[in-house]
C-alpha cells in the first residue's frame, strides 16, 4: 500500500491494525467532554459535516432498517449517498457506507492517515484537560464526516449511536429529522422514561427543519411538537401526513400500499418480513419525500417522488440481521431485538412471516438490558430455548440468564450452552428433531446476532472445499463437499 504508516501491510492488514486501534477505546461517560472532542476533531479537519446534507435519524427500534431503505431509496431516485449506520455485522466498513456499498479498504487507509493525526492530538489536550481520549464512536463519527465530505455525496443519511442531542453524530444540522417509534430503553442513559426518551432524541431537530415521525406514545408526541415549535420546523405525523394503507404478506417480504403527502403507492414490495417494517417502510418514503422536497425548493410534495424509483429503492432494500434467515433445514432466523418494544414487534411477525409449527430459541442478552423483558415477550413464540452468551464484555453471564429463563419457561425447556456455537447446534438439534416445520429463532442481542452469522458462515466454508483437478478432468476443477 501507498501509504507512510501502513508501509507493507495488505489492505485486509491495514483495516485490522485501524479496527484494533479504534475498538480499544471505551465510550466516555461525560457526554458534554464527548461533544467538545468530536467538535475539536471536525474543525482540525475542516468541519466536513458543513459541507453536507443531512438526513438524520433517531428512535427507539427500526433506526437502521429506516436509515438503510432512505439511502436506497434516494440513491434510486439519481443521488449519491452516505450512510453511517451501527453496529456492524461483519466490518466496520460496513457504517460507513457509500452509494451503497461498504468504505473499501484503501479508501479507509488513506483517509485514516489524515484523521489518526486529529485523533491523537485531541487526545493529547483532552488529557491535558483530565479528560479521556476519543472514544470508538467518536472516532467513527468523524471518519464517517469525512468521507462523506471527501466524496461529495448529495446527501448523507446519518443515523445516530444513542439518543440524540447528546450523540457524536448531532454535530451535522440535519434538515430532515426521522423520528422512529420511541419507547423505554438504556435506563442508565435516559432519565425519566419515555419523557426523557423523547427529550432527548427530538434534540436532532435543528431550526428550519423538516420532521417526519412515526406514531408515537401521547407523552413523546407532546414533547415532540414542543421541540418543534422552539426550532421554528415543520413536522409531518404518521397517520396525519402518511400512513400505511395495507400491507400483504409475500413470500419475499411484503406487499404494502403507502399514502405520503404527495400522493399514494400501491402494491410496492418490501422485500423484509414483518409488520414493523411495513412502518419502516412508511417512515422511510416520507423523510425522502421530504428531503426530494427541499432539494427541489419546492413547497409541494406532489411530484417529487418517481413510482419507478421508489418500486426499485424498495425491492433493493436490505437489514442484515432483521427477520434474516441465515441456514435452512431447519430454518435459522436471526433478529437484532434486543430491547421489549423490539422483540413485541419481532414476536408479532414471526409466524406471519415463516409459520411454524415449533421453535427453539438461542437467547443472549447484554447487561445493560431488560432480561425480563425480552424473556417474556419471546415466551410466547418460542417453545423451548437454548441460553447462552456472547464474548462481548458487556455480556450477561449465561448462568444469570439461564436462571432467569427458567422463571420465564420452567426448567425442562431450558438449556444452557456456553458458546454461541454450541448454543446453535443445540438448537438445530432439537428443531430437527420437532420435525420438518420447526425453525430457530437467534435473538437478544445484536452481538448475538453477528456471532451467529459468523458460525453459520464458518460452517458453510467447512463443509466446501475445491478439489484439484484430475488428469482425467480435462482440467476442469469441481467443488466437493465435505464434512465439517
Amino acid at each position: 500500500m501507498n501509504h507512510p504508516l501502513f508501509a507493507g501491510f495488505d489492505p485486509a492488514s491495514a483495516e485490522r491494525a485501524i479496527d484494533s486501534e479504534i475498538f480499544s477505546r471505551t465510550p466516555d461517560g461525560d457526554h458534554g467532554a464527548k461533544m467538545r472532542r468530536v467538535g475539536d476533531a471536525l474543525a482540525r479537519l475542516g468541519n466536513p459535516q458543513r459541507h453536507l446534507r443531512i438526513v438524520h435519524v433517531t428512535g427507539t427500534n427500526g433506526k437502521t432498517s429506516t436509515s438503510r431503505m432512505i439511502e436506497s431509496l434516494l440513491r434510486a431516485h439519481g443521488l449519491r449517498t452516505g450512510l453511517f449506520t451501527s453496529p456492524h455485522l461483519t466490518t466496520f466498513r460496513e457504517r460507513i457506507q457509500i452509494d451503497g456499498q461498504p468504505l473499501p479498504q484503501e479508501s479507509l487507509a488513506a483517509l485514516w492517515e489524515r484523521v489518526a493525526p486529529v485523533v491523537a492530538a485531541v487526545d493529547a489536550s483532552s488529557l491535558h484537560q483530565g479528560g479521556s481520549r476519543m472514544s470508538f464512536f467518536e472516532i467513527l463519527t468523524v471518519l464517517g464526516f469525512a468521507a462523506y465530505a471527501d466524496a461529495g455525496v448529495d446527501v448523507a443519511v446519518i443515523e445516530v449511536g444513542i439518543g440524540g442531542a447528546r450523540d457524536a453524530t448531532n454535530h451535522g444540522s440535519g434538515e430532515v429529522a426521522v423520528l422512529t417509534p420511541m419507547a423505554e430503553d438504556h435506563s442508565d442513559y435516559f432519565v425519566g422514561g419515555v419523557a426523557g426518551v423523547a427529550a432527548e432524541k427530538s434534540g436532532i431537530i435543528k431550526p428550519g427543519a423538516t420532521v417526519v415521525s412515526a406514531l408515537q406514545p401521547a407523552l413523546a408526541e407532546d414533547i415532540i411538537r414542543a421541540a418543534v415549535a422552539k426550532a421554528d420546523a415543520a413536522v409531518r405525523w404518521e397517520g396525519i401526513h402518511h400512513e400505511l394503507v395495507s400491507r400483504r404478506a409475500d413470500a419475499a417480504g411484503q406487499c404494502v400500499t403507502l399514502r405520503t403527502m404527495g400522493g399514494s403507492h400501491a402494491e410496492v414490495l418490501v422485500p423484509l418480513h414483518g409488520d414493523f417494517q411495513a412502518q419502516n417502510a412508511l417512515v422511510a418514503l416520507a423523510a425522502v419525500e421530504a428531503f426530494l422536497e427541499r432539494l427541489a425548493g419546492s413547497d409541494t410534495p406532489v411530484g417529487v417522488l418517481d413510482p419507478a424509483a421508489v418500486a426499485r429503492g424498495f425491492a433493493g432494500a436490505t437489514s442484515p440481521g432483521r427477520l434474516e434467515v441465515i441456514s435452512a433445514a431447519p430454518t435459522v432466523v436471526v433478529d437484532a431485538a434486543h430491547n421489549p418494544h423490539g422483540v413485541q414487534a419481532l414476536a408479532g411477525s414471526l409466524h406471519e412471516s415463516f409459520g411454524f409449527d415449533s421453535v427453539v430459541g438461542v437467547v443472549a442478552v447484554l447487561a445493560d438490558k431488560d432480561w425480563a423483558g425480552i424473556l417474556d415477550g419471546l415466551e410466547p413464540v418460542v417453545d423451548r430455548v437454548v441460553v447462552t452468551q456472547t464474548d462481548s464484555p458487556r455480556a450477561t453471564p449465561v448462568e444469570e440468564l439461564a436462571s432467569a429463563a427458567r422463571e420465564v419457561w420452567g426448567p425442562d425447556r431450558v438449556t444452557v450452552a456456553s458458546t454461541v456455537a454450541e448454543a446453535l447446534g443445540v438448537a438445530t438439534a432439537m428443531a430437527r428433531a420437532a420435525g420438518p416445520e420447526s425453525g430457530v429463532l437467534v435473538a437478544g442481542s445484536i452481538t448475538l446476532v453477528a456471532a451467529a452469522r459468523k458460525v453459520v458462515a464458518r460452517e458453510h466454508e467447512a463443509q466446501v472445499r475445491v478439489v484439484p483437478p484430475r488428469l482425467a478432468d480435462a482440467g476442469e476443477a469441481s467443488t466437493e463437499v465435505v464434512p465439517a
